[in-house]
């Protein structure tokens, strides 16, 4: 895992500053103190990073000890929302950077908190994991990380979401469908806080917890963004369709000749099919999960 501040003292300074960072890069803080339950023994293994194209955009594998990336705003600007941001890859490896960092720090200027998660890689060769047991485990660790900081990272508990880009939507889904309550006598207090997402997002996801699952009225509001020439259009169209006949507040954006994988480039951010973080926003507001108290 790369060199950065221990997960204390990034807390710490995050505290003291208001949400604004020291360090060049944002603070880590690890889903489990002592690495992911039954694998500790893998904790200290380190991930491995790509070398960064010109655009600043990385490939990560190798990750046994999930942790998440955090982006604060400053106390002034908090509107109390949170969002768990999970990265595509296939599940075979993740990128961070288009699917992860570029939104969580357009979020952050607008008041929004986030948490960029690095999950565990279920098709990775000679993984040991399982996309709908440890991926989900981690999901729903992230989002239960998030509601047992909220006080000190200004967040309204009752306003934590997840966005999943491509595999990291399938990991977004999958947390929507188990619908874990906290445990309120659990030794670790990081469990007794809920893993029920108040809003999910899903961003070109995959189909896996999608398509064939049973939809219900409790599921949370959930924003939709694929492009019209990606095949993940098929089952997003008709998982959108579902949501609405159950009677969940859901909203569908499908851009037109926009493909697969375009993430959030703000460098690059001149087809309208770029412009869907302002329109996540927007839909945040109408589901009044952005409000300032």
């Amino acid at each position: 895992m790369r060199n950065t501040l221990p997960s204390y003292l990034a807390t710490t300074l995050i505290s003291l500053f208001g949400g604004t960072a020291l360090a060049a890069e944002p603070p880590i803080v690890p889903l489990w103190d002592k690495g992911a339950p039954g694998f500790e023994a893998r904790k200290d293994e380190k991930e491995v990073r790509s070398q960064p194209n010109a655009a600043g955009e990385y490939r990560l594998s190798n990750v046994h000890n999930p942790y998440v990336t955090v982006y604060l705003p400053t106390k002034e600007k908090a509107t109390g929302a949170a969002v768990v941001i999970v990265p595509g890859g296939g599940h075979r490896e993740l990128w961070p950077k288009h699917e992860g960092e570029n939104v969580a720090e357009w979020l952050q200027e607008r008041g929004i908190a986030s948490v960029v998660l690095r999950y565990r890689l279920a098709r990775e060769p000679g993984s040991p994991y399982k996309i709908d047991e440890h991926a989900l485990q981690d999901g729903q660790r992230a989002l239960r990380l998030v509601r047992s900081r909220a006080t000190e990272w200004n967040v309204n508990p009752a306003r934590v979401g997840m966005m999943g880009f491509s595999a990291g939507g399938e990991v977004t889904a999958l947390v929507c469908n188990k619908a874990e309550k906290g445990v309120a006598d659990a030794a670790d207090p990081v469990d007794r806080q809920s893993a029920t997402p108040d809003f999910q997002v899903l961003i070109y996801s995959g189909p896996q917890g999608i398509r064939g699952q049973a939809v219900t009225k409790e599921m949370p509001p959930t924003f939709i963004v694929v492009g019209d020439i990606d095949g993940a259009a098929a089952w997003l169209v008709d998982h959108f369709a579902a949501l609405r006949k159950a009677g969940v507040s859901s909203e569908l954006h499908v851009y037109a000749k926009a493909p697969h994988g375009f993430g959030y480039r703000p460098a690059k951010a001149t087809r309208p099919a770029d412009a869907w973080p302002q329109r996540f926003a927007e839909f945040l507001a109408v589901q009044a999960m952005s409000k300032r108290d």
